[in-house]
Formats: C-alpha cells, sequence, structure tokens
C-alpha cells in the first residue's frame, strides 16, 4: 500500500524515480549534479501543477479514496489533544465505524468530534467496516451531539464514509430511521456545528452526521447522494460508466461550492492530502478555527436559525 500509484500519478513517478538515479549516481561518483537535479525537480512541480490542477471528477474520487489519504484520527492527532472517546450508544452496542467524544483543538478551545474512520490496514477495515456506519453508530453520534448540547460544547463532525452499511442486520435495526433521526435532531442542537468532507461523503451515510451550520470540503474529496458506480449501474445498467456518472453529478468540490451544497473548500497540498498529512491538517485547522471563532459570536437562536436558512437555501424548485 505505501507505494499506491494511481494511474494518473504515473508520468511524475517517473520523474521522481530519474531524480532518485540522479542524485544516487551523483552520490556514488562524486559528481556535482547539480543543475540536473534543479532542472527534474521543476519538472516534477511542474507536472504535478498540471495533472492536479486538471483533474476529472472521476479521478478527485481516486484521490479520495487513496489508502494513504489522512483519516479523522490522523487529523485529530494533527491538530487536537486529550481525545476522551465515549462509546456506545446505550440501546444496542458500539459502532467503530463512528468515535465520539471530546477534544481540546490546538488552541485549547473544547469540542465535541464525531467521525467517521476508515481503517488503515485490513484487521483495522474489518473493525471499522470500511467506514460505514449500522443504526447504533448514529445513535451515538447523536447521543454524544446531545450531550455536547447540554454542556454548551461546539460540535465538530468529519465525513468520510461511501454510505451507511446496506447489510441485513443494519436495515433490520432501522439504519434508515436512525439517519432520519438524526437530521430531525441536529437542527435542534443550540450550539454550533461543523462538518468536514475529508474523503468520500457517501448519501444518507455522510448526511447522518453533517446537519450543520457550516459544511467544508476538502479540495480533493467528494460528496453525493451516490457513488459514481452506484449510479452508473442505475442509469446505464454498467458500472464501467462510472467516470461519466461523476461528472454528471457534480459531485466534486468546486461544482459542490457553485450550488451552496458546501460553504468552503479546504485546500490540500499539491498532489493531494495524502501526500502531507501535516499541511492538509494544518489548513482544515484553520479553517475550523476561524468559523468556530465567527459562530461564537452568535445568540443560540441565531445559531439555530442560520443552520436552518443554509439548508433551506440549497437547490431551486417551481411552485404552480
Amino acid at each position: 500500500m505505501e507505494n499506491f500509484v494511481l494511474e494518473f500519478e504515473k508520468p511524475i513517478i517517473e520523474l521522481k524515480e530519474k531524480l532518485s538515479e540522479i542524485q544516487e549516481f551523483g552520490e556514488t561518483n562524486n559528481i556535482d549534479m547539480s543543475k540536473q537535479i534543479a532542472e527534474l525537480e521543476s519538472q516534477i512541480t511542474s507536472k504535478s501543477t498540471e495533472i492536479f490542477g486538471s483533474l476529472t471528477p472521476w479521478q478527485r474520487v481516486q484521490v479520495a479514496r487513496h489508502p494513504q489519504r489522512p483519516y479523522a484520527l490522523d487529523y485529530l492527532n494533527i491538530f487536537a489533544s486529550d481525545f476522551v472517546e465515549l462509546k456506545g450508544d446505550r440501546r444496542f452496542g458500539n459502532d467503530e465505524a463512528i468515535i465520539g467524544g471530546f477534544a481540546k483543538l490546538r488552541d485549547g478551545r473544547k469540542v465535541m468530534v464525531i467521525a467517521q474512520q476508515k481503517g488503515r490496514d485490513l484487521k483495522e477495515r474489518s473493525l471499522r467496516n470500511f467506514g460505514m456506519a449500522h443504526p447504533e453508530g448514529y445513535r451515538k453520534a447523536l447521543r454524544l451531539m446531545q450531550l455536547a448540547d447540554k454542556v454548551g460544547c461546539p460540535i465538530i463532525t468529519i465525513i468520510d464514509t461511501p454510505g451507511a452499511y446496506p447489510g441485513i442486520a443494519s436495515e433490520e435495526r432501522h439504519v434508515g430511521e436512525a439517519i432520519a433521526v438524526n437530521l430531525l435532531e441536529m437542527f435542534k442542537l443550540r450550539v454550533p456545528i461543523i462538518s468536514v468532507v475529508i474523503g468520500e461523503g457517501g448519501s444518507g451515510g455522510a448526511l447522518g452526521i453533517g446537519v450543520a451550520n457550516k459544511v467544508f470540503i476538502m479540495e480533493n474529496a467528494y460528496y453525493s447522494v451516490i457513488s459514481p458506480e452506484g449510479c452508473a449501474g442505475i442509469i446505464w445498467k454498467d458500472g464501467a460508466k462510472a467516470p461519466e456518472a461523476a461528472a454528471a453529478m457534480k459531485i466534486s468540490a468546486g461544482e459542490l461550492l457553485k450550488l451552496k451544497v458546501v460553504d468552503d473548500i479546504v485546500k490540500e497540498p499539491l498532489g493531494g492530502a495524502h501526500k502531507d498529512h501535516e499541511v492538509a491538517g494544518n489548513a482544515l485547522y484553520e479553517m475550523i478555527s476561524k468559523e468556530l471563532n465567527d459562530l461564537s459570536e452568535l445568540s443560540e437562536q441565531e445559531i439555530l436559525d442560520q443552520r436552518y436558512d443554509r439548508f433551506r437555501e440549497i437547490g431551486s424548485f417551481l411552485e404552480n
């Protein structure tokens, strides 16, 4: 997994390999290769800018799913401390696909963090069900959000899931109802809520913790009602049409900002967040910190009204 390379990244990797060869040659033979090294480094930057500056929606989906991309806990390790995880929905059990608990941000501000967490290796992926939560995960999330509301603590939700788990057990425990209840109850919370889509934002699985005063998205993340493969299977009966579906659905950050589905885009380092977790984490923290400062100036009623109005303004329709 450490050497995972996306198809469109290969020209960059080839240049990096040439750079490594020249550096090794110069060191081995004690020859000054600084001119050639500088030229290749310039080519790498230029090629990276060219490729990642013109990614298609489908290519951005691939970046969003990159196995080295930072997950929720990676971001928390960068800009938060004293994370105390709280488990269980008090009805059925604990869902490891959603984590939650109090944490302290870099500036000392205390927040409640609710996050979907994917696994980094096969064992953790199995434990966390690839970030696909069962109904108890959403009920745990709501329990913790209501706890935060009770003590007046701002809420940050971190979205990264292909969707809620669609298995039989999940349906038997009413996953649709659990998500619907979250949508209703999150509109009633009196504390500021900020949601960030860091990778995949799939369907109701994402929206179940995504009713917020402000919704941000990482530059190469996506947010959609269904996966491109799922859409292609329904519309064209052919999952191979996923690239066309991704373009048609307008699921990438720039399109979502135009449609006012998200409020701002968190810039990623050149090549994607997986290239530099620290830089990506710092950029995300700066945006969250600024927005929390702004929202803290609002009264409880203003917070409720702003959240309601934000979602009412999405989309357009005609009445006869």
